[in-house]
């Protein structure tokens, strides 16, 4: 029996109007959410992402403000963007959309933002914090994302073995942390597995939960799937396919047609996790609005 498809965008405007409460409650207190992005060069999936972004921020009463550098921006000039938007009154969230040009590190600049407005979760104080359950920590918005949909989708994650393939400081480790934490969405027993993994269908064939942040096309088959698994795939990726009219087609890290005849439920790229990306941002800029308010 083909496996149900979790479909992450009506998930995710469900979540949205869940917000709207509490956003026009901060807005009659004079205080309206605001969020800054800050995009660096030209890079295209950036560019779609930021826009949506921007429009989630339009539609739920949130204030929002895009700032574009040029591909070749030094890295002092970012940092002194960074330190405005850290003083700016207006902004109570900010993010600077990775990947970043090579002439710039990465982690000055993470570091750089102030944590209270860190919305993505990766200064190192709210990844501590985040790690040990504090809950005016800023979690990142993915795994974030990914953890609303199993309990919105009454998936059991209490006691249920959770196979996470990838381990990069923006999905695998902070989604391992979250599931392993007790309460909600958690309590589950993780193992995480990489490019380095050997036997790796071995080890993604244990999991009731399979999450999929790897960055590679259709990289896990049916054969690398236990029979009833909730597979989760994170990934988007651009394949070339002529008959598409752009010249190309989005997949996931999982081979959706082959892994949907295998698992109980999937995620559908796209439509999946990344709606749900989109609205724990916002949820983490309305937080950091009312932690500025309190």
């Amino acid at each position: 029996m083909p496996a149900e498809i979790i479909d992450g965008k009506r998930i995710a405007q469900d979540m949205q109007q869940e917000l709207r409460p509490q956003i026009e409650a901060l807005t009659a207190r004079g205080v309206t959410p605001g969020l800054a992005v800050v995009l660096v060069g030209d890079n295209p999936a950036s560019q779609v992402y930021v826009r949506m972004k921007g429009r989630a921020c339009e539609e739920a009463g949130i204030y929002s403000e895009q700032i574009n550098l040029p591909a070749d921006t030094r890295e002092h000039e970012l940092l002194g963007v960074i330190d405005r938007l850290n003083t700016d009154p207006k902004i109570h969230g900010m993010l600077v959309q990775l990947p970043l040009p090579e002439q710039i590190n990465e982690m000055r600049v993470l570091h750089r933002v102030n944590p209270s407005k860190d919305v993505d979760g990766f200064h190192p104080e709210n990844v501590g914090k985040a790690a040990m359950g504090d809950p005016t920590a800023f979690r990142p918005a993915t795994p974030y994302g990914v953890q609303q949909m199993l309990v919105r989708s009454g998936v059991e994650t209490s006691g249920a073995h959770a196979v996470i393939v990838g381990r990069s400081n923006i999905v695998g480790r902070p989604m391992a942390s979250l599931l392993t934490q007790k309460g909600e969405g958690g309590n589950a027993t993780v193992t995480v597995c990489h490019s380095r993994t050997r036997n790796i269908g071995e080890v993604t064939r244990l999991g009731d939960i399979l999450i999929v942040a790897m960055g590679k096309p259709e990289f896990i088959r049916g054969d690398m799937v236990r029979e009833g698994a909730v597979v989760i795939d994170v990934g988007v990726n651009r394949v070339d396919d002529k008959r598409a009219k752009q010249g190309y087609r989005l997949v996931g890290d999982v081979a959706f047609d082959e892994v949907a005849q295998v698992a109980s439920a999937i995620t559908p790229v796209p439509g999946g996790v990344g709606p749900m990306t989109i609205t724990m941002l916002l949820y983490n800029t309305v937080q950091a609005a009312r932690q500025w308010a309190a």
